[in-house]
């Protein structure tokens, strides 16, 4: 059968194409091993985890718990090493959490766990912020939590060392539903039964554009709350950024004159400009940070004294590596550190690990605090703040001890193994 010249150019085509491909992926392959990738600053590395736990930790499972309207990730290793750890909210995550974060570490090495959260975000960098970052956060805590038994070490120990075993706390909590006066009794009370030497106050209306929870209450607040409580009580303020730059600064020369020690997002949050101008106009120091995630957003904020407090969410920033860097370039600009916690309890174990291992973290972490409440029977230990001060746990791990019954009855929100790696969850049931 006789050839056509289309045919015979289509398949001499289709042969030089196929000859070229190995030569062209093994050059690709080549060119990959000598060049060695750009790491910045504040993204090397920190930690040796694989020097503190001698043998692999491979991810074998990743599992969403609930009991009630608790959530819980429970990791664990080809050799049975187990990892518990509380959740902040993730109910609008769980797709993430399930269909792209955990998959990503199934069947990885857990001590590798800095580069495990870099590479994740790298698989998923268009999807970064509060929704993406929580869920890696979830899943890097109950990791450490398993890697913290395997190594006999509290995690604070295994990042950096301790440097402090019980952390003094401020109280907060306060959601502007109350009357200046009846919130300010409500940390009047809250000062007296933990000893606290520190308060913070909601203040303004929260991303309301100058306009207060009602007329005069915030400079009723302030004023208020220094002749109730004193000039003993540290105070400070978050505004949840409700002001511009001019009605900031008049609150803020307020605060100034009654000696408040910081304004927390005075101006809405993504405005980097109006939060500088406010910071170089006070000498009240300016905190924020609760919603920012990028290493390099924080590097222009502190090069430009956008404020002098830092304050990531540990689970909204990623975890306790990625929060961990965020002290290391606060400490190379002369900041404190001060996460912004919005959990108590088993959940808020975090913030105490983390502050026992970071030198330049501020004295007092931020601590919600409404009303006397009963401590869980499910867990150990209570944290209860004694003369203003929570005990770090010093157990292995995370330092959460959950009673096993309770877990046991735990409805299995989702299961994440090799086998359906790809994301797809293997269904709910009860474990």
């Amino acid at each position: 059968m006789k050839m056509t010249r289309r045919e015979w150019l289509r398949m001499v085509g289709v042969a030089a194409v196929a000859s070229a491909m190995p030569r062209s992926l093994q050059a690709a392959i080549d060119y990959k091993k000598q060049v060695e990738p750009v790491i910045r600053e504040f993204e090397k590395p920190m930690f040796d985890i694989p020097g503190q736990v001698a043998a692999p930790a491979i991810v074998e499972s990743i599992e969403l718990l609930r009991s009630g309207n608790s959530y819980f990730v429970r990791t664990r290793s080809k050799d049975g090493a187990v990892g518990i750890t509380g959740t902040k909210q993730i109910n609008d995550f769980i797709p993430i959490f399930t269909n792209l974060v955990a998959p990503h570490f199934i069947g990885k090495d857990a001590r590798n766990i800095e580069s495990l959260v870099d590479s994740v975000c790298q698989a998923n960098y268009k999807l970064v912020g509060i929704p993406f970052w929580s869920p890696v956060a979830y899943v890097e805590q109950s990791l450490f939590d398993m890697l913290g038994k395997m190594a006999g070490k509290p995690v604070g120990e295994m990042l950096g060392g301790v440097v402090r075993d019980e952390i003094p706390v401020y109280l907060s909590g306060s959601d502007r539903i109350l009357s200046a006066e009846e919130e300010v009794d409500v940390y009047v009370r809250g000062v007296a039964e933990t000893g606290a030497k520190m308060v913070k106050f909601k203040i303004g209306g929260r991303m309301s554009r100058n306009v207060d929870a009602y007329p005069g209450r915030t400079e009723t607040l302030l004023e208020l709350a220094r002749k109730k409580l004193g000039d003993k009580i540290i105070l400070a303020t978050d505004a949840n950024g409700t002001y511009d730059i001019p009605n900031a600064i008049r609150i803020g020369r307020i605060m100034e004159g009654l000696g408040y020690a910081f304004f927390e997002e005075p101006c809405p949050w993504e405005n980097f400009m109006e939060t500088k101008a406010v910071a170089h106009a006070l000498d009240i120091p300016v905190a924020l940070g609760e919603q920012h995630s990028s290493f390099p957003q924080f590097q222009w904020m502190l090069e430009n004294d956008v404020m002098r407090i830092v304050q990531p969410d540990i689970n909204y920033n990623g975890g306790l590596v990625r929060i961990k860097r965020v002290a290391r370039m606060a400490e190379w600009y002369g900041r404190d550190i001060v996460p912004h916690n919005t959990q108590t309890g088993a959940v808020s174990v975090n913030i105490l690990q983390f502050a026992s291992c970071t030198p330049n973290a501020q004295p007092y972490m931020e601590y919600p605090w409404r009303a006397p409440r009963q401590t869980p029977s499910w867990y150990k230990p209570d944290f209860r703040i004694v003369d203003g001060k929570i005990k770090v746990p010093k157990t292995p791990g995370m330092g959460i001890d959950f009673d096993p019954d309770y877990l046991a009855k735990a409805t299995v929100v989702a299961r994440i193994e090799k086998s359906n790696a790809s994301g797809a969850s293997s269904g709910s049931g009860t474990h």
